[in-house]
């Protein structure tokens, strides 16, 4: 009787975790699934009908998807570019040793701790089309001669929301790769000093090399949260057609036209997508590094 105790009781402790994944993940990822099968539509509540894998020919070869992959894919791409090459310099500046380390730490995860519509917010005051902080910055260095429409234009709507994207997810990169720096041992810093090696030389072939391990976790992370990218563009915009991504067109397919059917299988599309990121950031967890 012990022992069969002792073999179920890993099960029994786990049982509330269990219970509650099912409940609130995987029984609304088969819900959603199946609602992708069918044509259904809130507007017509009678006609109701499984279509199969229509909906996923139909939102892939639709204009307005292809509009918002585009939109997510520059995004994705410069969010990722943003934020390592921020999240690393901050990185570096961290770990030099001094007194104030600890509140230089402190005001770089600032911005990670704030919520993303604050976020949003925030910036849609300085890149105010008027005379927002950074028109009046460029125009008292007189850069510009009038006031820029930052949030009207496409490309430049889009390239707004990766700054402020990148601005929110930088921290996170800097943190792991500062945890990288630190178990990098001084003693290869020292070797290299003895053979003659000056300060870019070291960072070329040992610094640089040592934390691409780190570099990865920090892209995969920024690639899913690019990906998903919604608040910052709500707050930032609105629902407009101008900047909206994925995750934008699905909010309005789901909820703006009540298409249940199309939403569930752009839901799902979305979801493969972050999925396939999301093996690389698994896989940049356990590659171990080697000195």
């Amino acid at each position: 009787m012990k022992k069969l105790y002792n073999r179920l009781l890993p099960y029994i402790l786990l049982l509330p975790m269990i219970i509650l994944m099912t409940a609130l993940v995987y029984y609304p990822i088969a819900v959603t699934f199946s609602y992708s099968l069918k044509r259904m539509k809130l507007t017509r509540p009678n006609d109701i009908e499984f279509i199969g894998l229509q909906n996923y020919i139909e939102v892939l070869k639709s204009e307005d998807f292809i509009y918002s992959l585009q939109n997510t894919v520059f995004l994705l791409v410069l969010v990722v570019l943003l934020t390592t090459i921020c999240g690393f310099c901050v990185a570096l500046i961290l770990n030099r040793e001094h007194r104030l380390s600890g509140v230089f730490l402190a005001i770089a995860i600032l911005p990670w701790a704030m919520p993303p519509i604050v976020n949003g917010i925030i910036w849609r005051f300085i890149f105010f089309p008027g005379y927002g902080f950074v028109n009046k910055l460029l125009l008292g260095l007189n850069i510009i001669n009038e006031p820029v429409d930052w949030l009207s234009s496409r490309f430049l709507l889009l390239t707004v929301v990766a700054i402020v994207t990148a601005w929110r997810s930088a921290p996170f990169c800097a943190i792991v790769c500062l945890a990288g720096l630190k178990t990098i041992p001084k003693e290869l810093y020292e070797a290299a000093a003895i053979d003659g090696s000056n300060s870019f030389s070291s960072f070329r072939y040992i610094t640089l090399p040592l934390s691409l391990p780190f570099l990865g976790i920090g892209i995969t992370s920024s690639s899913v949260t690019a990906v998903n990218i919604f608040d910052e563009i709500v707050a930032l915009s609105g629902f407009s057609d101008t900047g909206k991504n994925l995750l934008i067109q699905n909010y309005l397919t789901t909820f703006s036209f009540l298409d249940f059917g199309k939403g569930s299988a752009l839901t799902y599309i979305i979801m493969l997508l972050t999925s396939a990121i999301g093996v690389f950031y698994l896989r940049s967890l356990n590659k171990e590094v080697s000195y």
